[in-house]
């Protein structure tokens, strides 16, 4: 073989493995393909493997655009807070999954670049959050109704995601704060209502115990009255069993029943020192002072004492 025919076979096999390596691409598990001819889309490559394309690229022929086909995050942080039903604000901060399903649409709305499309889903993604919450209060993101609102919200994303070739896979809300102004109002507001629900049950407890002491003064007074009429019967039975007895000695005895009797009235007016009587000798009370039968002694005949 010729020396001088070397060179330019050893170019020629270049050129040749130059142009085969130009016209081979490889596409990972992790990696769609977009192939382009003039700036127009050829084809598509979503399976891994080894595909071929036109070379020479830099004269417009096939180039080779990869697009990311795993499933990707995109935060929403940093927003102004959003407004809920009754006119306060909240600051939310929540992040979404999505995943690049149609490369070709992907390609031609934003020239596959992935920048831009997270810029335009995310003004999205802020209105519709702000959308759903504005139809609901505060309270409604701390109950079991958050897993419906976050719902809500991939729904409305779920056309414009689609007009980008993107697929919202899931939607999840990370925070939700009070601003500052509305912290202090919502805690001012819950300790006026504690204050209010406290002097309710003060009041309440106030009612309670004029009820129980109402009930307990009437029971007082019902078995105080109870008690004096058991008192007043037994009194008065008492009383008639004394008098039954009285009268069963008088009948018995009446001299010495009456001699009791005087006995007694003596004990009552004279128990006392300094006790003055002024009666009468005659009296019928000293009865039993001369006499202990009672019987007053005869009067002194005045015309045996003259003799």
């Amino acid at each position: 073989m010729n020396s001088n025919k070397l060179p330019i076979i050893g170019a020629v096999l270049i050129a040749i493995l130059l142009a085969i390596y130009a016209s081979v691409f490889v596409v990972n598990e992790r990696q769609q393909a977009v192939v382009l001819r003039f700036g127009e889309i050829q084809r598509v490559h979503t399976e891994p493997g080894l595909y071929f394309k036109a070379p020479l690229a830099f004269a417009g022929f096939d180039t080779v655009q990869l697009i990311d086909d795993r499933l990707l995050r995109l935060d929403l942080e940093d927003t102004p807070p959003v407004q809920v039903s009754g006119g306060r604000f909240y600051e939310v901060n929540a992040f979404l999954t999505y995943k690049i399903t149609d490369a070709r649409r992907f390609r031609e709305v934003v020239s596959g670049d992935l920048a831009s499309a997270e810029a335009r889903l995310k003004t999205r993604f802020d209105a519709a959050l702000r959308r759903v919450y504005g139809l609901r209060g505060f309270e409604a993101a701390l109950s079991e109704e958050r897993t419906q609102m976050m719902t809500e919200v991939r729904n409305l994303l779920t056309s414009d995601a689609t007009s980008l070739g993107l697929d919202i896979k899931d939607v999840r809300i990370v925070r939700t704060d009070l601003t500052s102004e509305v912290s202090q109002q919502t805690y001012d507001r819950m300790k006026a209502e504690r204050l209010a629900e406290a002097e309710l049950l003060r009041a309440r407890g106030r009612e309670n115990a004029q009820a129980i002491r109402a009930i307990a003064d009437r029971q007082v007074v019902e078995t105080v009255s109870e008690a004096q009429r058991e008192s007043e019967i037994l009194r008065g039975e008492g009383d008639a069993e004394r008098n039954r007895v009285f009268a069963e000695a008088f009948n018995r005895d009446p001299e010495f029943f009456e001699f009791y009797r005087s006995m007694a009235a003596y004990t009552a007016a004279l128990q006392q020192s300094g006790t003055t009587l002024v009666l009468s000798p005659d009296s019928e009370f000293f009865r039993y002072f001369e006499n202990a039968d009672g019987v007053k002694p005869a009067a002194p005949n005045p015309a045996s004492n003259n003799n």
